[in-house]
């Protein structure tokens, strides 16, 4: 059953598990109800494999201050989740490069102040070298890491990383394109 919402840049497309398209949603309320939605996460690893991670900004409603992959967001109604995935790259980050489709894992998570996750997540990656130019409304720091640096991070303060970077890196590294330089 179609949701009857209207259509606008805050609007995400809800999914069933298979990915069919069943509406669309304002994201606040996808949020607030646990709501299927579709989105992407972003890995960008330089030539050192060290994977670039951003620290999210403070102001954001969900998951403030918290790191994560490159970048991550929703798909957009009516526009290939490629092509949004590359341009919120290019916002959030200031670089731009080829990305390879890697795959899609499902998850939900409650998150602080009522709020829930609850995304079919579609997972790219891509390599670049650039030094990133973080947008402060999106983004509070970002940074180079090394996978083992990252690993023990992880184990050391989980909760200072988002609910879904673990699921996201463990996509990409297992994928035949991700290919270590």
């Amino acid at each position: 059953m179609q949701q009857k919402i209207p259509v606008t840049q805050k609007a995400v497309v809800l999914v069933n598990q298979q990915d069919e398209v069943l509406g669309y949603a304002e994201k606040i309320h996808a949020h607030q109800y646990a709501l299927l939605h579709r989105a992407f996460s972003v890995l960008i690893f330089n030539q050192h494999n060290e994977l670039l991670l951003q620290q999210r900004a403070h102001s954001k409603y969900h998951c403030p201050g918290l790191w994560t992959n490159t970048c991550c967001s929703h798909a957009l109604p009516d526009e290939p989740i490629e092509s949004t995935a590359h341009t919120r790259l290019t916002f959030e980050m200031g670089i731009s490069t080829p990305l390879s489709f890697v795959g899609t894992f499902y998850y939900q998570a409650e998150l602080e102040n009522a709020l829930w996750e609850h995304e079919l997540d579609h997972v790219f990656i891509g390599w670049c070298d650039h030094t990133p130019k973080p947008h402060p409304d999106e983004v509070s720091e970002a940074r180079w890491i090394s996978l083992p640096a990252l690993y023990s991070a992880l184990q050391a303060d989980p909760k200072a990383y988002t609910p879904w970077l673990v699921k996201a890196l463990e996509l990409a590294l297992t994928h035949p394109h991700f290919q270590p330089k």
